[in-house]
């Protein structure tokens, strides 16, 4: 990751980093009210898995879950980014809060496979893809857990209605993203913005 070195010694991120990370967390925040409830869960389907898949391939594990963190803090404060434009620590923490806190683990796991080849696009693209997947795991464990825990279901009942059903569209999300975000992240390492393996 690229940084400026301050008199102190200590690092901080480039004007182009900060620039890029508030890019990111914008475009999580415009796809994260983007969703379509379902009848068969409390759980809608929304584009901000995508959004977060986007982030961590585009900056890495660094400035991706940056960008994630700054979207759940702008939701927590008030300001309508979550499913459905919906905001708020009730929100947050409510049944459904769980996936949306499991996008930082999301973020972080699968942020930490990109970019680790650095002459080859295709095993980049493996890679970040099976990030993505192991990440997206974790996201459904701790969000089915949460819902299960914070609606009175059991946990089997809770999968059905949190996780089941959303498997085959978060497939494609991380196909979009992964094709989308290599090809914009192989850009950004041309242009010198980024480098290295985060």
């Amino acid at each position: 990751m690229m940084y400026t070195e301050s008199k102190n010694g200590t690092k901080k991120l480039t004007t182009y980093q900060l620039t890029l990370t508030a890019v990111m967390a914008a475009v999580i925040c415009v796809l994260g009210p983007i969703s379509i409830a379902i009848p068969v869960s409390p759980v809608p389907i929304s584009l901000a898995s995508m959004a977060v898949y986007l982030a961590v391939t585009v900056l890495g594990m660094k400035l991706g879950t940056l960008s994630c963190l700054i979207y759940l803090l702008l939701g927590l404060v008030g300001i309508p980014v979550f499913a459905g434009g919906s905001a708020g620590a009730a929100k947050l923490f409510g049944p459904t809060g769980g996936y949306l806190i499991g996008y930082l683990f999301l973020a972080l796991i699968a942020g930490a496979f990109v970019g680790r080849f650095a002459e080859n696009k295709w095993k980049n693209i493996a890679f970040a893809a099976l990030g993505m997947i192991l990440g997206t795991i974790v996201l459904y464990a701790l969000g089915t857990a949460w819902l299960a825990y914070s609606a009175g279901m059991d946990f089997q009942a809770a999968l059905w209605a949190g996780v089941i059903p959303f498997i085959p569209g978060d497939l494609v999300k991380m196909v979009v993203a992964v094709l989308l975000g290599s090809a914009v992240r192989g850009r950004l390492l041309r242009a010198g913005v980024l480098k290295g393996k985060n």
